[in-house]
């Protein structure tokens, strides 16, 4: 047994080609692509992140955090589009990792993808029932909390509607209202969160295009709901030059005597904050296999969705804070604040439309990737080969997408998460570390091989996307590197146990037809 075998690349390209009814189907287009991308990054983070960061750490130079981490995303983004447009097959990071670092750490990747998208899926998913319950209480539709939220998960009710006290207690504070004074009542089973991975689940088991057509509806939703946002905040600050030139001053908040509270560092713990907002491009990698022209479509899907979606978030990021003190933007809707702060009362209605559209693609995409890693990892025989099965009719992996669907419907249903959304980050810099790293050890194994796309500047750019994944990963607390370390121990237990004696490329080294 070697556990640094590697797949070879051209078992890897021949796979890519396959064609047939148990192959996956080849529909989407850059744009397409692109969609996907917007999809998974524009969620919580533009319509949450945005004020926290702002207002815990950074003020108005939020912007420049912004920029910051869209240039350490942009390092990752690069390796991932030329490994996509080379390596145009379902799996993402655990096939390139595969292909150039060895089994043992495919393996690790693709164990680690899960927490990156079931994990963030179920998490995604309580999130949207939040504002779901909150958005029929403004339509005078109330749902029971035990049906509302995880078992124990405290409500309270206010405004003649049951809110989640985690989502509602900085509004009940500005409004001095004493929460403890309010009915409570708690949760003990989230129907809603179950219910939107089921929808989600089955538009991914009908189609890859109807879940690419889905997702560009939504995603235009929440783009025009942002530009919207843009207009009425820009028109604002155009006619209160005054009240923008005094949120906007100082830009960089001088520091209060600790790191990361305001100053340049700051604008460096935000930037750790908001990059998260960010993880997401990855997953349109894992849809290579059904792209219509992977060479030259996954570079723009990939690369595109970053620029499009870095653009929208400075933008937002400084007309929000031209019309509120940043100070006054630690809240859960900080979009709503700032819309209203222009006059516009109906603003809450739409940030939360904008932000059910957001949550409603994002677990569109995290489904799709996860059900793809899933697909690619059983064709390895590196799980049961009942989840490398493709629909006759739909040519999607139906097994993947329901057994994945089951499982997280239930996490998000059932387990308060709230803790996972780290575990979410740590996952995906993994990932990106592995990317970064397989771009250059392929580099110098098989400087022959066509790149339609290839990465600038290398070894610079995968050694900066490694530096600041890994300098990410160690500014996450201890507890979550101890959970990272009892997940991965559960998938070398499996490994060792089923994966390694029914691996192909382990079969295929020990009968002589492979060497190492």
């Amino acid at each position: 047994m070697n556990l640094l075998a590697t797949k070879p690349l051209d078992t890897i390209l021949n796979e890519a080609h396959e064609t047939g009814e148990h192959s996956l189907k080849r529909v989407l287009g850059a744009t397409n692509l692109v969609s996907l991308g917007i999809g998974a990054i524009i969620g919580t983070g533009i319509f949450v992140l945005t004020g926290v960061a702002s207002a815990k750490y950074a003020g108005p130079a939020v912007v420049l955090s912004f920029i910051l981490a869209a240039v350490g995303c942009v390092f990752a983004g690069l390796c991932y589009a030329e490994f996509a447009s080379m390596i145009p097959v379902a799996g993402s990071a655990y096939t390139y990792g595969y292909a150039t670092l060895g089994e043992i750490f495919a393996w690790i990747i693709g164990w680690d993808l899960i927490l990156e998208y079931a994990f963030g899926a179920a998490t995604v998913a309580s999130g949207w029932s939040g504002y779901v319950i909150s958005l029929l209480g403004d339509f005078g539709i109330k749902l029971p909390p035990a049906l509302a939220g995880t078992p124990g998960s405290p409500f309270v009710y206010y405004n003649n509607h049951w809110e989640p006290l985690s989502r509602i207690a900085p509004a009940l504070k500005a409004a001095g209202v004493d929460a403890a004074a309010l009915p409570h009542a708690f949760g003990a089973f989230n129907l809603l969160a179950f219910i939107g991975i089921a929808i989600t689940t089955t538009i991914l088991v009908i189609g890859i295009k109807e879940s690419a057509n889905f997702n560009n509806f939504i995603v235009a939703v929440k783009v025009a709901v942002l530009i919207v946002f843009l207009a009425i905040g820009g028109m604002y600050l155009l006619h209160h030059t005054a009240q923008a030139s005094a949120n906007w001053h100082p830009f960089i908040p001088p520091n209060e005597g600790t790191f990361g509270a305001y100053g340049w560092s700051g604008i460096s713990r935000a930037a750790g904050v908001i990059f998260f907002a960010y993880i997401g491009f990855d997953a349109v990698s894992t849809a290579a296999q059904e792209a219509k022209n992977p060479e030259k479509d996954m570079p723009i899907g990939i690369l595109g969705s970053l620029v499009v979606c870095t653009v929208l978030y400075i933008l937002v990021a400084l007309v929000l804070t031209g019309l509120v003190s940043y100070r006054l933007l630690n809240v859960p809707d900080p979009i709503a604040v700032g819309i209203d702060a222009a006059g516009v009362r109906w603003g809450s209605l739409l940030v939360k439309i904008g932000a059910l559209a957001g949550l409603s693609s994002t677990m569109v995409v995290m489904l799709l990737g996860q059900s793809r890693v899933f697909y690619s990892m059983s064709k390895d025989r590196l799980l049961p080969p009942f989840f490398s099965r493709v629909h006759a009719r739909f040519r999607t992996p139906y097994v993947s997408s329901i057994t994945v669907g089951i499982f997280v419907g239930i996490f998000a249903a059932l387990i308060p998460i709230s803790i996972l959304g780290e575990l979410v980050s740590i996952g995906t810099l993994l990932a990106f570390v592995i990317v970064c790293a397989g771009v250059w050890v392929i580099r110098r194994r098989r400087p022959d091989l066509p790149r339609p796309f290839r990465t600038p500047w290398v070894p610079f750019v995968p050694i900066m996307g490694i530096l600041i994944s890994m300098l990410m990963m160690v500014s996450l607390p201890l507890n979550t590197w101890i959970r990272l370390f009892i997940w991965l121990v559960i998938g070398l237990v499996i490994y060792f146990l089923y994966s390694r004696r029914h691996s192909r490329v382990q079969q295929a080294l020990a009968a002589g037809r492979l060497e190492c």
